[in-house]
């Protein structure tokens, strides 16, 4: 079995994705530990998600700062946390440049589309541009994180089809289905050393 890998999780929302991860750790697929959650947003459900499990969280107030000067708080504590592995899930801030080299190979995020396709866009605005594009099928993409943005090497695309009926909510529910699946395959690619970051 590989060796565990300590992740830090940085998020806005509700935090979906992060309730996949605890229980993929929780059932023994993923030899994994959530070291940090981390959010701009004081009431982003994600905290709350953490402290259920016990997991430390922490709101950093991204106002009156520079995005640098957040980003690297947020390095810092990480670091603090000996974080191996960043993902970014639902996190609704434009990392750094700065940060993007500091970790450089470490950071996933999760795009709701089948990136290129939808690059920038974010939430439910992305689901909106697919059913008005009429696109036949749809999907989450993993990548890392580079200093362009949705632009990373890609790990992990998993498709799912548009429904005629489909409005954005009901398309970002099925999208949103497949992204914690997307996440454990990545982080046990990365962790397996078969994708060199």
């Amino acid at each position: 079995m590989p060796s565990k890998i300590r992740l830090g999780v940085l998020g806005s929302t509700r935090g979906t994705d992060l309730q996949f991860i605890i229980d993929a750790i929780n059932s023994g697929q993923l030899n994994s530990s959530v070291q940090i959650v981390i959010s701009n947003r004081s009431k982003a459900m994600i905290l709350d998600r953490a402290k259920r499990y016990g997991i430390k969280s922490l709101f950093i107030d991204h106002k009156g700062r520079s995005r640098e000067d957040f980003d690297r708080k947020v390095s810092q504590i990480l670091n603090e946390h000996k974080v191996d592995l960043v993902l970014l899930i639902g996190f609704m801030r434009i990392l750094s440049d700065w940060f993007c080299k500091e970790w450089v190979g470490q950071v996933l995020n999760v795009h709701p589309s089948l990136l290129p396709r939808y690059a920038g866009g974010m939430d439910t605005n992305v689901h909106a541009e697919v059913l008005k594009s009429g696109d036949r099928e749809t999907g989450c993409t993993i990548h890392f994180v580079t200093e362009d943005l949705d632009a990373g090497p890609i790990l992990i695309q998993k498709k799912c089809p548009v429904k005629i009926d489909d409005t954005p909510e009901t398309l970002k529910d099925r999208v949103q289905k497949l992204e914690g699946l997307a996440f454990l395959e990545a982080i046990q690619l990365v962790q397996s050393g078969i994708i060199k970051r």
